[in-house]
């Protein structure tokens, strides 16, 4: 696996981990032309819209777009050996929200508490994997790319929304959420309401066994907490929990892994 992005970022990503010669090479890079963005719109429309069977998102172009697509650094993972996008994840910096006027979790949540700290938050979205690809070598590398980023904006925060499908009616968004323990909540001085919430479903069955999206799940391991009540999003048919992730939080395999100092 080589990682190999651009600019600021070469000194940041030098490390190189070995993989079995059954595995593809993967490098990591960032988006930089016109085409690599329409790829990875590409990609994120295969896989939340066309898969999840969001038939209200379908267009003719078969691209997942928004207006941040333009203000976002786009961190891109391709398969060396047929050179196809494998994986991506977007990343707005302060400066880009300052362009568009605002983070794209405020369109969820309201984030007036995290006013004083506006110019240390790094926000990601839009995580998406090839379901060929899924084997935990392509999340790793984005994270190594989220890492850099946050060490070249000089960002202490990074903050973004984990989606829990409601594909069951809820039960499943409802049983993680109730199982939240006091250490995965956020302080209450970074709590975030939602807009629109989703409405918990109580008593749910204690024999009920959770199924945590491997995203979350990531997020809660590194150190992450959750900043409150989810959010309902209606569009693409999830139960949206705001996330934070302070830097000093990542627990030592993180740390060491994703920040250490480059090689001088």
């Amino acid at each position: 696996m080589c990682v190999s992005i651009h600019g600021e970022f070469m000194r940041l990503l030098t490390s190189t981990t070995e993989q079995s010669p059954s595995l593809p090479k993967l490098s990591l890079s960032l988006a930089t032309t016109p085409e690599e963005l329409r790829e990875v719109q590409r990609l994120r429309y295969k896989v939340f819209i066309e898969s999840m069977g969001l038939t209200a998102l379908q267009n003719s172009d078969g691209l997942d777009q928004d207006e941040f697509d333009d203000v976002c650094e786009h961190l891109i993972v391709r398969d060396n050996k047929n050179l196809k996008i494998v994986g991506t994840y977007r990343i707005l910096g302060p400066s880009g929200a300052r362009r568009i006027g605002r983070y794209y979790s405020e369109s969820e949540f309201d984030l007036s508490r995290f006013e004083p700290i506006r110019d240390q938050i790094a926000e990601a979205g839009r995580a998406c994997i090839h379901p060929d690809y899924r084997s935990g070598a392509v999340i790793m590398l984005l994270w190594a790319g989220l890492a850099a980023f946050m060490r070249r904006e000089q960002c202490n925060y990074l903050v973004g929304c984990a989606s829990i499908s409601l594909a069951d009616g809820g039960v499943n968004a409802s049983a993680i959420c109730t199982a939240l323990q006091p250490e995965d909540m956020a302080p209450l001085e970074y709590r975030v309401k939602p807009l629109l919430p989703f409405p918990l479903t109580a008593g749910t069955d204690s024999q009920y066994k959770s199924n945590i999206p491997p995203l979350l799940k990531g997020y809660l391991r590194a150190g992450a907490w959750v900043c409150g009540d989810p959010a309902w999003d209606p569009d693409f048919h999830c139960a949206d929990l705001f996330l934070m992730l302070p830097l000093e939080n990542l627990d030592g395999r993180y740390s060491r892994h994703y920040l250490k100092e480059p090689s001088q």
